[in-house]
């Protein structure tokens, strides 16, 4: 999709179709030019509400103000509204509350690019008729005016980061039996050489090396080997170094505590933490932020066969703590505890932050669209909250306590993989991976787990059915927000 910035009125820009924002259901603003047409056809002006007028070739969408979220979501559901029409071109006027403010025009280009997607690599008839170019009018209004540098910087970035977002969106919907780890590699390695970024990609020789026996026992029934994946952007001049950790299930049969045949439908996106930390460190390379990032992704599939891990088995993780195994589809933690733990001997980072489809209990405690932020440090849990709710993603915190803690003590090994207790799980799965969180980062990690945004089975917001991409314009965000400190 290609942009192109005008200082000319819209009236004067060519396209196939103009589309209107409504803000507010303030239906006399200028911008409004067919108040009798709408009133007709019923449009209330709501937020993401449609109102094609095809004699007029215009597209009205209801906003309920000019905050980034809205306008996001807004411009999302005009681009889904034309799918399938004969428009290949849009014009569009910029929606500001102030001058210096850029922000909903960043948001309205990532709004347009993430309604756009659509994932049919396994149809045989593709969509025709996709909006090819979209035409920004920066003209002056209501006393608002916005330099054309600065905007067409704010735009190359809300590209980056949805492409970014896309990227990952790709990997995520690809089925288990096309994206298995080594594929999972393939993509890292080949994103890397396109990006500039340095790859290293452990096989079961060097993972047997570096005693991740918990991610190795968790792999070991699969025909298709894991892989650890370590991609690393490192200016010349770096503000801070952030570690980014992903988890990488590339299918999750449950192993021999096999999931209902309804709950393995969705479990190619049990791969969506490992793919996020891909498509962060796409965008990181590609915006040249001042950070040192490093991403490390466990890519495992987890499988049924004469050689599974067991129930009742006891493993040794990276750390030399052990873990009695009560439940095999409690694997993602057991990845993560080794992937973790590699990731700290390698990285000694300022922040560290994990990513993971982790617990069906999140899903249950803050909804589907939510992600649940866990750690020691509320100063860290915060510029998670804070980078997902500025980058129009929806994160809340979610906090240990020693109670629920006990829960996961064993009285056979050091830990146990699951809670005695149904309830706060996802607490607990995050409180299991404290345990691989060394001194020296204890107070600078985060546990992010994704499980209800990842993957949806409908459309909401400015995401599509299947993967949403989640965790990856949150994280960019935040290291954004790093790399502009002083």
């Amino acid at each position: 999709m290609n942009f192109e910035l005008t200082q000319l009125p819209v009236a004067d820009i060519q396209g196939d179709i103009e589309v209107i924002i409504v803000i507010d259901k303030n239906t006399d603003h200028g911008f409004v030019q067919d108040k009798k047409l709408l009133k007709k056809a019923g449009f209330k002006s709501g937020q993401d509400e449609t109102c094609l007028l095809v004699s007029k070739n215009r597209l009205y969408v209801g906003a309920e103000s000019t905050l980034s979220k809205d306008i996001r979501t807004a411009a999302a559901n005009a681009i889904k509204a034309l799918n399938g029409t004969g428009y290949k071109s849009i014009k569009v006027a910029t929606y500001l509350n102030s001058s210096d403010c850029t922000n909903s025009l960043r948001s309205m280009v990532e709004g347009f690019i993430l309604g756009a997607y659509t994932f049919e690599n396994y149809k045989t008839k593709k969509s025709k008729n996709k909006i090819k170019h979209i035409s920004i009018s920066l003209e002056e209004h209501s006393g608002y005016k916005v330099d054309i540098e600065k905007a067409s910087e704010v735009i190359h970035k809300a590209q980056i980061v949805a492409d970014a977002t896309n990227f990952t969106r790709n990997i995520v919907n690809t089925t288990p039996d096309d994206c298995y780890p080594d594929v999972m590699a393939d993509i890292a390695e080949a994103m890397a050489d396109e990006t500039g970024l340095k790859c290293k990609v452990l096989k079961p020789k060097a993972l047997r090396e570096e005693k991740m026996e918990t991610l190795l026992a968790v792999a070991r029934a699969s025909r298709h080997k894991p892989r650890v994946i370590h991609l690393t952007h490192k200016p010349k001049e770096a503000k801070c170094v952030v570690t980014l950790v992903g988890k990488g299930l590339t299918y999750d049969s449950g192993g021999l505590s096999l999931k209902p045949a309804d709950f393995m439908v969705t479990m190619k996106s049990d791969k969506s933490g490992g793919s996020a930390v891909i498509g962060i460190m796409k965008a990181v390379a590609e915006m040249n932020l001042p950070v040192e990032v490093h991403g490390f992704v466990g890519a495992v599939e987890n499988m049924i066969g004469g050689d599974a891990y067991k129930p009742d088995d006891v493993l040794v993780a990276k750390n030399g703590k052990t873990i009695e195994i009560r439940n095999t589809d409690a694997e993602g933690r057991l990845v993560l505890a080794d992937t973790l733990c590699y990731a700290q001997q390698e990285v000694k980072a300022d922040y560290l932050f994990d990513f993971a489809t982790l617990t069906g209990a999140c899903v249950v405690g803050v909804g589907h669209y939510t992600s649940g932020v866990m750690g020691n440090s509320d100063e860290i849990k915060s510029l998670v909250v804070d980078a997902a709710k500025r980058s129009g993603e929806l994160a809340t915190a979610l906090d240990f306590n020693p109670y629920l803690k006990k829960t996961i003590k064993s009285d056979i090994a050091d830990v146990c993989n699951i809670s005695n207790t149904r309830y706060g799980g996802a607490i607990t799965a995050g409180q299991f991976l404290s345990e691989f969180i060394d001194e020296d980062h204890k107070d600078k990690w985060a546990h992010i787990d994704i499980a209800g945004p990842a993957f949806v089975e409908h459309a909401w917001g400015e995401n599509p059915f299947g993967a949403s991409g989640a965790g990856v314009r949150m994280m960019v965000k935040l290291i954004e927000n790093l790399s502009q400190e002083d």
